[in-house]
């Protein structure tokens, strides 16, 4: 991706000044080289130098007496020996972040070489491994950590909801819906988000999916964890499974949740059976992909990225299909099928 003068004048300059204070390794930059980025705001570069290459990441300026979310995270993973890249340095005043390069490979990327369901099992179940390892994370050891003080709750599930809604049907979609008809999507949902908000919570990465892994060799490493909060244990699960990029191989998506029940929940008293488990992992799913769909329409109608529209037919059809499992959400289901079908 072609620089302008200024802007790699100004990672360089950050660069150099990492190497200065010993940060980085002393060397001369070669190339700086802008990646592609993911949904956010944040931009992304590699530092080409005559000893290794880096990653600079730049997000919002951090005030002073404000904590970064990011740097937070970071050390919660570290110390709990969960794959994260190296983070070699940090200037909060230009929310500049000196990362280990990871290359440019991520899961879904490796997924589209794969030559067999069990090598795609293989790869999956390693990503199941992290994340119960992410759920074991003991938050009472980290009582002034911000991700302590965010959840899943109810208020954020329906702010999620309205989003999607606002976003997918208003501005996707240009279509009409009453306020007869918005209540009856926001009845059903609010009735999951009811139920979501009384389970048990564990650390959630938040967005744990196949673009949010990266794959070198035969290790993977998480990124993007900097919003992570608490959550139900099938939110990362739903994220990772019923990822909105990526369809897994039926019989693989049935192991890895039995993998998940057996190896994490089953005897950890947060959940009565694996009925229930499965009960909650749809509901959390249905609320997750519509989440999803309102993302990517927010990200395709006023970030004008037209990348987004193939996830966003993909996204509805997976949520008709856990929709019309459940005959109590016949009318919402049909709403929503309604305005989608119509367009």
């Amino acid at each position: 991706m072609k620089l302008e003068q200024s802007e790699k004048f100004f990672v360089s300059g950050l660069f150099n000044n990492s190497v200065k204070l010993k940060k980085a390794e002393e060397c001369l930059v070669l190339d700086i080289i802008r990646l592609a980025g993911d949904a956010s705001t944040r931009r992304y570069y590699r530092v080409e130098t005559t000893r290794k290459a880096y990653v600079v990441c730049l997000d919002n300026p951090i005030p002073k007496g404000k904590k970064s979310s990011f740097m937070e995270i970071h050390q919660v993973l570290l110390e709990n020996g969960i794959r994260i890249p190296q983070l070699y340095d940090f200037d909060p005043q230009h929310g500049y972040f000196l990362e280990e390069d990871w290359g440019d490979i991520t899961l879904l990327q490796r997924l589209g070489q794969i030559n067999s369901a069990e090598e795609e099992l293989s790869l999956y179940q390693q990503c199941v491994e992290h994340m119960i390892s992410l759920h074991q994370i003991k938050a009472e050891r980290y009582p002034d950590s911000n991700f302590r003080h965010l959840a899943f709750d109810h208020t954020k599930l329906m702010q999620e909801v309205d989003f999607s809604l606002k976003f997918f049907c208003d501005h996707f979609l240009q279509a009409k819906l009453g306020p007869k008809e918005r209540e009856v999507i926001r009845s059903a949902l609010d009735n999951i988000c009811q139920k979501l908000e009384h389970e048990t919570r564990v650390f959630t990465h938040r967005d744990y999916h196949s673009r949010n892994i990266m794959a070198r060799g035969s290790e993977m490493a998480i990124i993007d964890f900097q919003d992570a909060m608490m959550g139900i244990p099938q939110y990362d699960l739903v994220s990772l499974l019923d990822d909105c990029y990526y369809e897994l191989n039926q019989d693989n998506y049935q192991h890895l949740k039995n993998f998940y029940w057996e190896n994490s929940l089953k005897n950890s008293g947060h959940q009565e059976s694996f009925d229930e488990f499965n009960y909650l992992y749809d509901l959390m799913a249905i609320q997750r992909t519509l989440k999803a769909i309102g993302s990517f329409s927010y990200i395709v109608t006023l970030r004008n990225d037209q990348r987004y529209i193939k996830y966003i037919g993909y996204s509805f059809e997976k949520l008709k299909r856990l929709l019309i499992k459940y005959p109590k959400f016949n009318k919402a289901r049909k709403v929503i099928s309604g305005l989608y079908y119509a367009n």
